[in-house]
């Protein structure tokens, strides 16, 4: 005897025909893998470590809030995270949905790093739920972590029918775990796959009273971190839907009325990978500067006089401001860049600045062009392609650019 769902969502199939993806979602399953692991291989000093794994943290959790309206910036919510945000009362409830959020990520991350994780199952699912909804404010018919028992919908899109959700929770956690692998080899690619289905699938069913988004973005990050994504990687799903928030709409609404799932899942992986690369040049940025700290404090080794610290420091200086902006420094405004600078140079004649000035170009490690300098960065660019050359550049430093 059919099943009310099959006649109102035909498009809940449990079946993923795998020769239905085109060339462009296999290439991205393995562009997304590959840039995975290379976020997992990499060395950062812990300070820098854990400022990323905080910077990320706040862009997942404000994300998958945002998406249901919570109004925190990424700046307040990394002040909130920190303890540093004072929220009047009226506003209170948006700190306790990201920490619900930050808290389960915490909770889900944990039990990966301690092997605890298991299969996704209906519980975990529901237990999710709880997460996303405890200690907030919702209607009279909605019990945190219990399936609905009534009627719901998000715009024109009604869920599935009440009374089957748990067996539609129960289809999808079976076709997860049983039908759905790309091979031993591919194990990033297979989690990822299956992250991108769990959310799709649940935003169909619409199991619960409320918080259902939110549910299915930690089901998601569940998946990822299981399948060994670090985890400021397995945000980056969230990061993506919230960013192209039309999109995403676009892509679920087209999923159903052509009942097929690609055409979200090419969505999300398009995503994801543009998300990885960001975030792979943020790291690669971050180890730039450490190398360059570190081959800076090298060349003056030994060299313990005033005029060496202090040449040392204001190298280190004009290298912070370039790494912030990628261009060159006005030498008349060198004073400016710090408070430490201004406080050395305005006491002394401008001859002391010109001779520390010089006495870096003298070392090969600043470069002066009409009046400006830059460091002297390709030292280190061992295998980086050739820069424009500082007589035709004049303004941006082109660290790790391609030179014309």
């Amino acid at each position: 005897m059919p099943l009310n769902y099959e006649k109102s969502h035909p498009w809940i199939t449990f079946l993923v025909d795998t020769r239905q993806a085109g060339i462009e979602i296999w290439l991205r399953l393995g562009e997304i893998q590959s840039k995975c692991r290379h976020i997992a291989a990499t060395l950062l000093d812990p300070k820098t470590a854990k400022e990323l794994q905080l910077l990320y943290l706040a862009k997942g959790a404000r994300a998958t809030t945002a998406i249901e309206g919570n109004t925190l910036t990424e700046e307040q919510v990394r002040q909130h995270l920190s303890g540093k945000l004072e929220l009047p009362p009226s506003k209170e409830y948006l700190g306790i949905e990201i920490d619900n959020i930050v808290n389960a990520c915490n909770k889900i991350a944990d039990s990966q790093f301690t092997g605890t994780t298991t299969p996704l199952t209906v519980d975990e699912i529901k237990k999710y739920n709880f997460y996303v909804l405890n200690r907030l404010p919702h209607g009279d018919d909605v019990i945190p972590g219990e399936i609905r028992k009534h009627s719901v919908g998000v715009a024109r899109y009604r869920g599935a029918p009440a009374e089957e959700c748990q067996y539609l929770l129960e289809r999808m956690c079976q076709m997860l775990k049983d039908d759905f692998s790309l091979g031993q080899n591919w194990p990033i690619s297979t989690g990822v796959l299956k992250a991108i289905l769990a959310h799709l699938y649940i935003a169909w069913i619409h199991p619960f009273g409320d918080g259902n988004g939110r549910t299915a973005r930690l089901v998601e990050f569940m998946l990822c971190i299981s399948a060994g994504i670090p985890a400021p990687a397995a945000h980056l799903l969230s990061n993506h839907y919230n960013e192209t928030r039309s999109a995403y709409y676009l892509a679920l609404d087209k999923t159903s009325k052509e009942c097929n799932p690609f055409p979200f899942i090419a969505y999300a992986l398009q995503g994801y990978a543009d998300q990885l690369s960001e975030q792979l040049e943020r790291i690669r940025q971050a180890q730039y500067k450490a190398f360059w700290t570190n081959y800076v404090y090298s060349q003056f080794e030994g060299f313990d006089s005033v005029a060496h610290k202090r040449r040392r420091d204001l190298l280190l200086a004009i290298s912070d401001k370039t790494f912030e902006n990628d261009s060159w420094i006005l030498i008349n405004k060198i004073e400016d860049i710090s408070f430490p600078l201004h406080t050395i140079y305005a006491e002394k004649t401008s001859r002391m600045k010109a001779r520390d000035i010089n006495a870096l170009i003298s070392m090969d490690l600043l470069q002066r062009v009409k009046g400006k300098v830059r460091p002297c960065f390709e030292k280190i660019e061992a295998y980086l392609p050739k820069r424009v050359s500082a007589a035709n550049e004049g303004e941006s430093t082109g660290r790790g650019k391609q030179g014309k």
